[in-house]
């Protein structure tokens, strides 16, 4: 479990393919703090730490996990949005996230606003992820706010201290995301679903 206030950037130091299955080196100044199975967002992802060597360690991207995040697009040098899981105890500053991404996205627009920027997105309209404005949603693991929602888009306001301390700052026009759709939402859009309704 997760909230969707990111901790650290990640860097992709290695991709080795394994099968149809992908493992991750990755650079993070978190690595001392990791312990071997522990869950860690990685652009949202929940992937378990299977090693860790100094300031370097690694995760296995399995290939139903490939299909529906950007996980497979990573290349060597790119950046990630990392969050370890959530503590009981603590403040849920962001809001209940899963790490279980629902699917990708794609940036249609980015504009700057007035020392903030809006960012607008589509998903697949095959699924029945919907979004509300003033809810929740989940973009490379960063908890945002819906500011306008439409049939199978919506769009975010990125503040500058978003902006620099996420990728978001390099998400541009037909840039990939994840998108981890609000829980309850999903729940409610299910019951509504015509294998409820029989």
């Amino acid at each position: 479990m997760f909230t969707g206030i990111i901790e650290s950037f990640g860097k992709i130091e290695k991709v080795k393919k394994k099968n149809q299955n992908i493992e991750f080196d990755i650079k993070s100044n978190l690595t001392k703090e990791l312990k071997i199975d522990q869950s860690v967002s990685h652009n949202g992802v929940c992937l378990t730490v299977t090693s860790t060597n100094n300031d370097i360690y690694s995760v296995q991207a399995i290939h139903e996990t490939l299909k529906k995040t950007n996980l497979g697009t990573l290349k060597t040098g790119d950046i990630i949005n990392l969050e370890r899981g959530l503590r009981i105890g603590d403040r849920l500053d962001g809001h209940i996230v899963q790490g279980h991404v629902d699917e990708t996205g794609i940036c249609t627009n980015v504009k700057e606003d007035g020392g903030s920027w809006v960012f607008s997105f589509e998903y697949s309209k095959d699924r029945k992820n919907i979004t509300i404005e003033k809810g929740s949603i989940t973009i490379n693991g960063v908890s945002l706010t819906v500011v306008d929602s439409g049939i199978r888009s919506f769009s975010v306001a990125i503040i500058p201290y978003t902006y620099k301390n996420t990728n978001f700052h390099m998400i541009s026009k037909g840039s990939i995301v994840n998108l981890e759709f609000d829980m309850i939402g999903k729940y409610i859009s299910k019951l509504h679903s015509s294998n409820y309704n029989k």
